[in-house]
């Protein structure tokens, strides 16, 4: 069911560096930019990008919104969020680390991008 994530920016280049460290901190590619003007990033059978609004108006983030990228080890989690605070991100909620879920253990880091979108690295564990 699901195809791609997209999120709004209100700097394409700032959005740039910081998606590039993170998707390449994990393994992915630095994102392409198409005629359009959006950035695009592929890795592991999934699509993420990061545009403009075609309304004119200000990207905001999403009121309860999350946008969770799965990781191979918490290790990896760790340097996807150690590569986003280096490149405009912000750390918030608990440190990266295991949260007990009730019925699973999970490794997990929050940022917020430049924009304010909140993104999660999630490995069960």
């Amino acid at each position: 069911m699901y195809s791609h994530m997209m999120v709004g920016s209100n700097d394409i280049e700032r959005s740039k560096k910081f998606y590039d460290a993170t998707f390449t901190a994990i393994g992915g590619k630095p994102g392409i930019q198409d005629d359009k003007g959006r950035l695009i990033y592929m890795h592991n059978g999934s699509m993420f990008l990061v545009t403009k609004p075609i309304d004119g108006e200000a990207a905001t983030p999403g009121n309860g919104m999350t946008i969770g990228i799965a990781m191979a080890s918490p290790e990896q989690a760790d340097a996807w969020h150690a590569a986003g605070v280096a490149n405009g991100g912000k750390a918030i909620e608990d440190p990266p680390g295991v949260r007990d879920g009730g019925s699973m253990k999970m490794y997990l880091a929050y940022l917020r991008d430049p924009d304010g979108n909140k993104l999660c690295a999630l490995k069960v564990v």
